[in-house]
């Protein structure tokens, strides 16, 4: 067993927990003591219930997450301990009870260890946390804390959402898998909307094995565990730039473009697809659409407690209460057209593959990155994973983002899984 438990993947934890190799109170504790020497300079997490945990770990729940301690990003609610939304509005804040996919991990036997920071409300304005890589860069946003717990081996697994952009990019700048499942197939129930129409719960792991693991139990959906997958197949992949192309910094296109040639030599069938025209304007649609749903879910906040809701979330607030409802609906009729187009664009290929961000993770902590090449995916509702393994040119972690069509999850996950292992 390895002299550091706190770096196993959660599958080889989980085994390693059940075959007695490992207890789930040295597994703790060396995830405790790398959050010592790491929390005052990576800032990942809001609350870490040390006591609990340690309490859980002597006699741990029996369950296929038995003993195995996971971060919660603060957007999801806890019994037991404060879920404060990313913002002084909620400090102190104690749910009434557990968000589903919370009573899930327990019942699975996980170890809740704490709350990890969400930017505020899971919009823009962004936390304390810095990218564990490089102290000086975001981690992205807005499953900020989630994804550098996982990459700097705090917790082998945390949850975060997505409503745009924030479990796949912040899994790109921080180096981890990130998937975000098509839209419904994992529980919200106990996590604060954003915009209801395109929030998703997801998960942020170090294997793409790991993801589908978690996500079968989460949405107890068998399909998403994909361990007992062939190793002979071989997805045939589309090198899909999308209209966004432009938006990648040269590295990033250069870093894709032989990531695709390296794949395509490990066996994979490669082919360029291109999307319609309509795709081009399709993220503008979202960012309408997601305007429009935060002018609702965030009216009470910003009615009663103006002057604890940021500059950022105020502006998109106000931009949300501009659109008609005639411009959100064909907004919405927009993402549900291109669903289906999406699927015709696909049908030589089983994934697409893109960038899961313009570039490296840019400098400061003011902002947490561009969701431009997240848009689209996530409102047509579509799965998509962020796999790690390219590296930028400041020695900072770029991914691969992999896509599939609306519900073909475990095909999107076993590409996913043998992209990972051939990007490297």
């Amino acid at each position: 067993m390895t002299a550091n438990p706190n770096t196993l993947s959660l599958l080889d934890a989980a085994r390693a927990i059940s075959d007695g190799t490992l207890s789930s109170e040295t597994l703790l504790q060396s995830c405790l003591d790398r959050i010592s020497d790491r929390e005052d300079s990576v800032g990942a997490w809001m609350q870490i219930d040390r006591d609990g945990a340690t309490s859980l770990a002597k006699h741990p729940v029996p369950g296929p997450l038995s003993g195995i301690p996971i971060g919660i990003k603060d957007l999801i609610d806890t019994v037991d301990m404060p879920t404060g939304y990313g913002s002084p509005i909620y400090t102190g804040h104690r749910p009434a009870q557990d968000a589903a996919c919370v009573s899930i991990i327990r019942n699975a036997g996980g170890i809740v260890l704490g709350k990890t920071v969400s930017t505020e409300f899971a919009y823009f304005q962004p936390g304390k946390t810095a990218n564990p890589h490089d102290l000086n860069r975001t981690p992205g946003g807005s499953s900020s804390g989630s994804a550098a717990a996982v990459a700097d081996c705090h917790v082998p697994a945390a949850l975060g959402t997505q409503t745009a952009g924030s479990i796949i990019r912040p899994a790109s700048f921080c180096g981890v898998v990130g998937y975000k499942p098509s839209y419904g197939y994992l529980p919200l129930t106990g996590i604060r909307p954003l915009a209801p129409s395109m929030d998703h719960l997801g998960v942020l792991t170090r294997t793409v094995k790991d993801a589908g693991f978690l996500a079968s139990l989460l949405g107890r959906r068998p399909e998403l565990d994909i361990r007992s997958s062939s190793n002979d197949w071989v997805p045939k992949i589309g090198f899909c730039q999308t209209p966004q192309w432009d938006h990648a910094d040269t590295t990033t296109q250069s870093l894709l473009t032989n990531a695709v040639e390296k794949l395509g030599k490990s066996g994979a069938n490669i082919r360029d697809i291109n999307l319609s025209a309509s795709f081009a304007a399709l993220a503008d649609a979202h960012g309408l659409a997601m305007d429009y749903e935060v002018s609702f879910t965030g009216l009470f906040d910003v009615t009663n407690h103006p002057d604890q809701v940021s500059a950022k979330f105020r502006e998109r607030f106000d931009a949300g209460q501009q659109v008609s409802s005639r411009d959100y609906d064909d907004a919405l009729g927009q993402a549900q057209r291109s669903r289906a187009e999406l699927r015709n664009a696909m049908n030589t290929c089983d994934v697409l593959i893109c960038p899961s961000a313009p570039g490296e993770a840019p400098l400061g902590l003011n902002a947490t990155g561009d969701p431009v090449f997240n848009r689209i995916w996530t409102f047509a509702g579509v799965p998509c994973i962020n796999v790690p393994g390219l590296t930028g040119p400041n020695n900072m972690p770029v991914g691969v983002q992999v896509i599939g069509r609306f519900g073909d999850d475990a095909r999107v996950l076993q590409a996913a899984a043998w992209i990972q292992d051939h990007l490297v």
